[in-house]
């Protein structure tokens, strides 16, 4: 497996750590990836971005859904012991597909992974262009916090939408809306676009505040 391990500011041992997963299209290094654990390291938050493996064999198309589940666990669990943190003080998430297949692992019906929170930066409800084909069957076993954090112009998550099915989740939901964003995270100059840096910046920071945030060791 690829991946960076980011390690925390600080000299205490952290009580939390972070599973940056990839989009569809992206890897490892996707710019919202690395600026989220720059912003989670200088909180005293270790993360860990991680290649799904197709894209460590230098494939394009994403690997079938059985593949990509047994990443994320795989990754999970690299993260763990990494950091000595039992599983239940992971948050778990990403971007796009990557944070999707997070929260599937946390909501599998059979073997939920535990996790103590998901972080969904750009949540595709749906396929481009099929908004009838919801991904949603497994929210109301998501029994963690979920930030869901989009741009309100993702064609693949209206705000109405995300914000109806996302009531069907029994953990607390919380959301942030980039002002003019689409799936990408763009904003154009016509909304009042504010460059890329600047939006990378409030996306790691927004998700950093929301990790730390979550509730301490027991």
């Amino acid at each position: 497996m690829n991946a960076d391990f980011e390690a925390a500011d600080g000299e205490s041992g952290p009580d939390r750590a972070v599973l940056l997963a990839h989009g569809a299209g992206a890897d490892r290094n996707a710019k919202p990836l690395v600026a989220t654990a720059r912003a989670l390291a200088a909180a005293g938050i270790p993360s860990l971005r991680f290649d799904f493996p197709y894209r460590t064999a230098g494939r394009r198309a994403p690997d079938r859904p059985p593949v990509l589940l047994a990443a994320v666990r795989d990754a999970a669990a690299e993260l763990s012991q990494r950091t000595g943190l039992p599983p239940e003080r992971l948050v778990l998430g990403g971007r796009s597909m990557g944070g999707r297949y997070c929260s599937l692992a946390v909501g599998d019906a059979d073997d939920p992974l535990p996790a103590l929170g998901l972080l969904l930066l750009g949540y595709p409800l749906h396929p481009a262009g099929k908004p009838d084909s919801l991904r949603v069957e497994h929210f109301p076993r998501l029994d963690v916090p979920v930030l869901f954090l989009s741009g309100d112009r993702d064609a693949l998550a209206g705000k109405d939408d995300l914000e109806k099915w996302a009531s069907t989740i029994p953990g607390l939901v919380d959301f942030h809306w980039l002002a003019g964003g689409d799936h990408g995270f763009r904003v154009p100059k016509s909304l009042g676009g504010k460059g890329e840096a600047a939006v990378l910046a409030e996306v790691a920071d927004v998700s950093a505040r929301w990790v730390a945030d979550l509730p301490g060791r027991p």
